[in-house]
């Protein structure tokens, strides 16, 4: 990165930081594109940033634009550790414009789970859309699966918290 385009984004990031505003809130001013492949996340309870249908609607490839993290971590539905890998939930709800006390996320089998708003802030919560760095199939829980950093915090290793993770992601509904 050139040293003048390096310099802007630290003085961009030093002047977020200095006022308090998270960073992921600049995701929460910008319209969404319309979807240019199949859809594989779709918000609604009233998004600001709606794109289709009232609803906010993601391809994959939206997705993979938002800024990227991965974590290792168990889980109960894998031996080992496993590295996963999407965006952070709180910068998809940004993106979408969302707001609220709780969502509802819903799963390609129906399974459905309520998620306290307040999870998406205080932890690190992905959009897993890889796990070991490929893509998950269906079969193996994708091709989003909701996940929570358990190894980074021993309060998260619950029944309740393995519960909000959902595999096979396809919705989230504000409420």
């Amino acid at each position: 990165m050139p040293t003048v385009r390096r310099i802007a984004l630290l003085g961009l990031l030093t002047c977020l930081l200095s006022i308090g505003s998270p960073a992921w809130a600049l995701l929460a001013e910008q319209p969404l594109d319309a979807p240019a492949g199949p859809v594989v996340l779709s918000i609604g309870g009233a998004p600001r940033h709606a794109n289709k249908d009232g609803r906010a609607v993601f391809d994959m490839a939206m997705l993979e634009r938002l800024p990227q993290i991965s974590f290792s971590t168990q889980t109960p539905w894998y031996p080992g550790t496993r590295k996963f890998t999407g965006p952070l939930l709180r910068d998809v709800l940004a993106a979408a414009g969302a707001q609220g006390q709780t969502i509802e996320a819903r799963a390609l089998n129906d399974y459905r789970v309520s998620i306290p708003f307040a999870d998406s802030r205080q932890y690190d919560v992905i959009v897993a859309r890889l796990m070991d760095d490929k893509p998950m199939t269906v079969r193996e829980k994708g091709p989003l699966f909701l996940i929570y950093p358990f190894d980074r915090h021993a309060e998260l290793r619950t029944s309740v918290h393995y519960g909000r993770s959902a595999w096979q992601l396809t919705s989230l509904e504000l409420r």
